[in-house]
């Protein structure tokens, strides 16, 4: 006689989404081979409702992050990772079946998750470094997250899990949030992006005078909230003292984030705080001071900015190779090269710098 399954961490979430569409039966989408016997999708399931308002969408909820069946971690006030993801996006008249693609991009922030650890919570963002819908000509290339406002926190037996609802965003947007910040971007863009469902087809918001303006006050007002940036290309060599020369310390990033990095100085150093950069084998920390110079250690580097050299690193950082030389720093420059943005298959699709 088989044992029966304990199922109430899965329970607990389909209770949460009768709360909101009653009787409606979703469509489901299970994995045939589990993750952990081998199978390539780390959820377990998604489901997906008709949703109406503010306007016909697609509700997507998934089931995989917390543990849906008995109590595996060790950790009691958590399910799991803590969390399951949402996305709304927007439903053509015409369609009864969701869109495949959205299903494998949820699958895909499962394998990141998976694979890294990292837990999304609402603040959070990400650079998709292409279209979230792979082959469209959407804008959108970047995705944020924040609470879904259906669907408060539930304790399950398990422990607690949160809705955190995934948003599509266009480049601009992300650089936005990264010198702002995400909710408060989210707010200022409230009246133009109704329930915060994805559309495909959307301008950038701030192409809307009114949210542009709000969002560079916000900027100029709050400086940036983004106190950590992960940099792929990071890298630090440091200064030699030989007997017939000496070589300066090399601080190299890439093209794509020196533009970045510029507005993030002007956001956190000039406002006061610190920023962290971080590559897998590298942190360097950027932090305000009265004097400038830089300490290393293993795998990490202080730089310490006066507040006019940190005004002037940010004016000269550009999103082109180069060399820069702060007239403070007799001892450090700063490389900026190429940035190569491939696609899945590893083929570069466009170059930055």
């Amino acid at each position: 006689m088989s044992e029966e399954v304990v199922t109430s961490g899965w329970d607990a979430i389909e209770e949460q989404m009768v709360h909101i569409y009653g009787a409606q039966e979703p469509k489901h989408y299970g994995t045939l081979i589990s993750y952990a016997l081998g199978g390539n999708d780390p959820l377990d399931g998604i489901s997906v409702y008709k949703a109406e308002q503010p306007f016909p969408h697609w509700h997507f909820v998934t089931y995989g992050f917390s543990e849906l069946y008995e109590k595996e971690s060790e950790n009691t006030d958590y399910s799991g990772f803590g969390f399951e993801l949402t996305f709304r996006l927007i439903r053509e008249e015409h369609e009864e079946e969701p869109p495949t693609w959205a299903l494998n991009l949820l699958q895909n922030m499962a394998r990141y998750v998976f694979s890294s650890g990292n837990v999304l919570v609402p603040g959070d963002y990400l650079d998709a470094n292409g279209p979230i819908c792979l082959e469209s000509n959407t804008k959108l290339t970047a995705l944020v997250f924040m609470e879904d406002a259906e669907l408060p926190a539930i304790k399950t037996p398990n422990g607690r899990v949160e809705f955190v609802q995934m948003i599509g965003m266009t480049e601009d947007e992300l650089e936005a949030i990264k010198t702002w910040n995400t909710l408060k971007m989210l707010e200022a863009c409230q009246e133009m992006l109704p329930g915060y469902i994805t559309n495909l087809s959307r301008d950038s918001m701030l192409q809307v005078p009114a949210i542009a303006e709000a969002v560079q006050g916000g900027i100029e007002r709050d400086g940036s909230n983004t106190g950590f940036l992960f940099v792929d290309q990071l890298l630090w060599e440091p200064a030699t003292n030989r007997l017939l020369s000496n070589t300066p310390a090399v601080l190299t990033l890439g093209a794509k984030q020196a533009a970045t990095v510029a507005k993030l100085i002007r956001g956190r150093l000039l406002k006061g705080k610190e920023l962290t950069l971080s590559s897998e084998h590298l942190r360097v920390i950027l932090a305000p001071g009265e004097e400038t110079r830089y300490e290393c250690g293993e795998n990490e580097v202080r730089l310490t900015l006066h507040t006019a050299d940190a005004t002037e690193l940010s004016q000269m950082m550009q999103p082109q190779e180069g060399t820069l030389k702060l007239s403070a720093f007799n001892g450090l420059t700063i490389q900026v090269v190429k940035t190569y943005i491939k696609d899945q298959d590893g083929v570069i699709v466009s170059t930055i710098g």
